[in-house]
């Protein structure tokens, strides 16, 4: 049996050698979501193999530009956020379209802004984590079979060389994106169709300053948007409703710098472009479950979106985040019955949900016809006057609004998101970068807390929380007692060592 890794250092980034790991965990997809998983299970001492087609070498030319409250404040509870936010441009509104711009600061969290940064700056920061926990990497490594049975799965792979070896691991995780070879393998469809044809991108240089740090806007069957990248350089999307021809077909500055002043009214002297393309955009989601037996999967694999409002690349990192520690527990042989299958029940919805949003964005911005239009009008109205509309859309865009079904009877906490609470020792995401539950108990009472992380209100306050790793409740009480709170550590395996 073969593993992937390098031929020294375990954490190295090499090709196919002898590494055991048959009760791991094998990554395919080495972008965002990809590597953010790994890195969680690295960290917590799964081996973990990451297997990805492309070469080494982070692309500049990644198309996701922006990172929303409640990815940061995953990225906190991993203690790389503040890395992240001296790179990136913080954003404290979001504009959706004319009429419709979200006011980031009254937000529930310490990240009340969204963070302008290019997507290879995200993957820059999470492979050097992945590396330093002790990922292994195979690039230009290509997953060309894969088979499972009750107790592992095979992964056929090919390497630079072309030799096909065999990787055996207890589960495999398919973040390989839209045209995933893992969802193919296990046999899920992914019905959907392209709902935008012929988007312009283009990185350019500008002479002119545009008004905001993203500058976005329509103007009869043109749309335009753009963002900055910190060397100096413009991402530049734009669409020509009556121009619809193949992601083939040649594209020039002078086509795209047309569309700009279309939509802006000026092309803010793009030039010197150093890559443009061509590309189109669909909504696709797989059906329940995003699992097949010991297969799961996570990101652009299991669903994919318009980019409106830039919520694809953070759904797949939050997916991540929810399956790792569910992962550590199953391989360590401590999962509750059913926690796996809580992932595809919990993110399934979100995915369903996110295509749906982005959609309705997609067709408002570009509504032509005057009854569409009017309701747009309508739409933005509610959302900036109505205050728990307008919370809702916050919620729902940043992803901090976002809560977990909660079994019948539960606590009305139970699933919700806990926010960056300051603690009586240190805040919530600094404890959960252990990777492990956390207990917050009233500040008097102390309880035996097993693996979990143990805690204190800074308050007065008396309910008792075990928060999960990914900061949702998982059980909640007013004025517990001790043999409540075993029952409850029980439940989510997190009772003692085992």
């Amino acid at each position: 049996m073969n593993g992937i890794g390098g031929t020294g250092d375990s954490s190295s980034i090499g090709g196919i050698g002898g590494v055991d790991v048959g009760k791991g965990v094998v990554v395919v997809g080495a972008g965002p979501t990809g590597l953010l998983l790994a890195g969680d299970l690295a960290a917590a001492g799964v081996a973990v193999t990451l297997v990805e087609k492309r070469a080494h070498g982070i692309s500049n030319l990644s198309r996701a530009l922006v990172v929303h409250a409640r990815t940061l404040e995953q990225f906190d509870a991993r203690g790389i956020a503040d890395e992240l936010e001296a790179v990136g441009e913080p954003l404290g509104e979001l504009r959706l379209f004319d009429r419709l711009t979200l006011d980031l600061s009254q937000l529930r969290s310490r990240f009340r802004h969204v963070l302008v940064l290019p997507q290879y700056e995200v993957e820059k920061v999470l492979e050097r984590r992945a590396v330093k926990a002790g990922v292994r990497f195979a690039y230009e490594t290509e997953l060309v079979g894969l088979t499972q049975d009750a107790h592992g799965v095979r992964l056929d792979v090919r390497g630079p060389d072309g030799a096909t070896q065999t990787l055996t691991a207890a589960y495999a995780v398919g973040a390989d994106g839209l045209r995933s070879g893992v969802r193919e393998a296990v046999g899920l469809p992914f019905p959907g169709r392209s709902v935008i044809r012929s988007l312009v991108l283009a990185d350019v240089r500008l002479t002119e300053r545009p008004p905001a740090l993203l500058t976005v806007d329509t103007a009869g069957d043109a749309f335009a948007f753009i963002a900055p990248f910190a060397d100096g350089y413009h991402r530049v999307i734009g669409w020509d409703r009556s121009r619809n021809v193949p992601d083939s077909e040649p594209l020039d500055l002078d086509e795209v710098r047309g569309i700009v002043r279309q939509a802006l009214g000026r092309d803010f002297g793009m030039h010197d472009a150093r890559w443009m393309s061509r590309f189109h955009s669909d909504e696709r989601q797989a059906p329940a479950p995003y699992r097949v037996g010991r297969v799961f999967l996570a990101g652009d694999a299991a669903h994919v979106h318009s980019p409106a409002g830039g919520q694809g690349m953070n759904t797949g990192l939050q997916d991540a985040a929810n399956l790792s520690w569910k992962l550590v527990a199953a391989v360590e042989g401590r999962a509750p019955q059913g926690l796996l299958d809580t992932y595809e029940a919990e993110r399934h919805p979100v995915g369903k949900a996110v295509l749906r949003s982005s959609g309705g964005l997609v067709r408002f911005a570009m509504a032509k016809r005057p009854w569409t239009r009017a309701a747009r009008g309508l739409f933005a109205a509610v959302v900036s006057r109505v205050g728990p509309v307008r919370t809702r859309a916050v919620g729902r865009i940043t992803g901090v609004g976002i809560s977990y079904p909660a079994p019948r009877g539960a606590h009305r906490l139970v699933g919700r998101r806990v926010p960056d609470v300051t603690l009586a020792a240190g805040r919530l995401h600094e404890l959960l970068r252990a990777g492990e539950f956390v207990l917050i108990a009233p500040r008097d009472v102390t309880f035996e807390t097993g693996r979990a992380v143990p805690a204190h209100w800074s308050s007065a306050r008396r309910t008792t929380l075990l928060v999960r790793p990914d900061g949702h409740v998982a059980w909640a009480a007013e004025e517990a007692d001790a043999g409540a709170v075993e029952v409850a550590l029980g439940e989510w395996g997190v009772r003692g060592d085992g």
